[in-house]
């Protein structure tokens, strides 16, 4: 769902609907509109300043809401201008079939607005609203969490966000049909939008739409997605690459792509090596490993274990009961010394230590569960004897303070006001999720691949969290080195890994370098 994801959000943690993809019907095809007209509204937190003119909307469609904002980041007084409404999708008729809401945010006085850099954003699920990362990392306001990403004490309140990405690039964030306040027209037409296609294919035309009613089609554009939002980024780069938008950069955070890596399905042994370094990270987070791994930092355990991983435990996997007795035993050893969990566990569980078994076993003997989003969470089930957790204790720790402050904040500071339920995670999915897929997985990373060949100036940055448990990082790197990326366009991927889990935002340290690292990536992808 999010947590996410976060999940974001993308995140991936709604339901664990990550899994195997099926296939979905087309979203109709749209006409673009005339550019909607602003109007001032009262400022939240900045300064009000005056209105700023666009041009009129048709009469059925009611204008964005237009406020006006300062603040300061870095001793540096940042005014901008916060635009806050519905885009429609139209078909080819003209009808209007579903309304997509977005929050954008423009600097001010910052130059040629067709020069200025301009970075969609979402989160996943499928199911999540874009609310985890533009309040948690990139937006002007943020969610201050505890330090370490557990959640304070209520009331919640926002503060000015010191990470925000507005000194660098416009901010735009997105809401796909059936999270946050966006909705399909009729029931009838909403299930058109829920699975990868239609998603795929609405977000790209509220792009489409935005870079022409905002005339944005000579910006430097940029894509940062999280969890399944990373899926859709993917998706997103080769859909809209064949429709002539082509992207300077895209930041992938908490990344899944090819979902066979994460799917404990029988017969598929392949996640049990991918979660296994972050089984490692965990373990050794929660002081469970043996003293020589636990003396030693982070970094040093998951090498060691992924060395393992990728070698030993994958073709132990791949002999099945051709074992024999001490390939076995050796085998139960080194997952012992890499999980935390006892031998005996390792052996009943016949090698393959499934998620939720690792998530309710490490710490059963104090009695808590870890979180899914971020495994330094520690839950409290109500039974110590069940197979798996009762809930997510990462996830259960953001929701609340993101729910209220974003209902909060989108009226009294952003002037938008609507009775609608505001779906931050889950609850505005009303049909299966449609994967697109014929008895296979879903993998975007084909799209990607089609991207970076057709964009050689295209770039890409990884984020990964050593203790998400929902897109694990040794995943992750497992579909880059499997794309076929011609070795040339390989340098243009670049990845960042980071000390917590999937949203690792939320722990202000993994913040304020993740901030950092994209800053960085954002003035790269700009030069020529």
């Amino acid at each position: 769902m999010l947590a996410a994801t976060l999940l974001c959000f993308a995140l991936l943690s709604f339901g664990q609907q990550e899994g195997q993809g099926r296939r979905q019907q087309q979203a109709p095809a749209q006409q673009p509109t005339p550019a909607p007209q602003t109007t001032a509204a009262p400022s939240g937190s900045g300064q009000q300043r005056g209105p700023q003119e666009r041009p009129s909307p048709p009469a059925e469609e009611p204008p964005p809401v237009v406020t006006h904002h300062e603040i300061s980041v870095g001793g540096k007084t940042l005014k901008y201008t916060a635009t806050v409404g519905m885009m429609p999708l139209k078909n080819r008729e003209g009808e209007t079939e579903a309304r997509i809401f977005f929050m954008a945010y423009t600097l001010d006085d910052a130059g040629a607005r067709g020069r200025r850099p301009v970075t969609f954003s979402f989160n996943g699920g499928p199911g999540s609203a874009s609310v985890w990362l533009h309040l948690g990392a990139i937006g002007p306001r943020r969610v201050p969490m505890n330090p370490d990403g557990t959640m304070p004490p209520p009331p919640y309140a926002l503060v000015d966000n010191q990470y925000t990405w507005l000194d660098q690039t416009d901010l735009v964030f997105i809401d796909p049909v059936g999270t946050g306040y966006s909705r399909a027209a009729r029931p009838d037409l909403a299930a058109r939008y829920f699975g990868l296609t239609g998603d795929i294919e609405s977000v790209g035309e509220f792009i489409r739409m935005y870079l022409t009613r905002y005339e944005r089609w000579t910006s430097p554009l940029f894509l940062a997605g999280e969890s399944y939002g990373t899926t859709r980024a993917s998706a997103l780069s080769g859909y809209l690459i064949g429709r002539g938008i082509a992207f300077n950069g895209i930041v992938l955070i908490s990344t899944i792509m090819n979902f066979e890596t994460t799917d404990f399905a029988a017969g598929n042994d392949l996640p049990y090596v991918m979660f296994l370094p972050s089984y490692a990270a965990t373990a050794w987070y929660h002081k469970k490993l043996p003293p020589d791994l636990q003396s030693k930092s982070v970094q040093h355990v998951v090498a060691e274990a992924e060395k393992w991983a990728a070698a030993d435990y994958t073709l132990a996997l791949e002999k099945g009961d051709r074992l024999t007795s001490q390939e076995r035993q050796d085998t139960i050893a080194k997952l012992s010394r890499y999980t935390g969990l006892s031998s005996q566990f390792i052996d009943n569980a016949n090698l393959r230590v499934s998620l939720n078994f690792f998530r309710k076993e490490l710490l059963r003997d104090e009695k808590r569960s870890i979180g899914r989003l971020d495994a330094r969470f520690k839950g409290y089930d109500s039974s110590y004897v069940s197979a798996g957790p009762d809930f997510d204790a990462s996830e259960a720790a953001i929701r609340p303070p993101y729910t209220s402050t974003f209902n909060n904040y989108v009226r009294a500071e952003l002037g938008y006001k609507s009775d609608l339920e505001y779906y931050i995670l889950g609850g505005g999915i009303t049909s299966p999720w449609n994967w697109n897929t014929n008895n296979g997985y879903v993998d975007t990373s084909v799209a990607l691949r089609t991207a970076l060949a057709q964009n050689p100036y295209l770039k890409i940055y990884v984020a990964m969290g050593y203790y998400d448990m929902a897109t694990p990082y040794f995943a992750v790197q497992y579909t880059l080195h499997h794309i076929s990326l011609d070795p040339a366009l390989l340098k243009n991927i670049s990845t960042g890994y980071y000390e917590a889990g999937h949203m690792m935002y939320i722990d202000e340290k993994q913040l304020g370098r993740l901030r950092a690292d994209v800053g960085k990536f954002i003035d790269e992808s700009q030069r020529k």
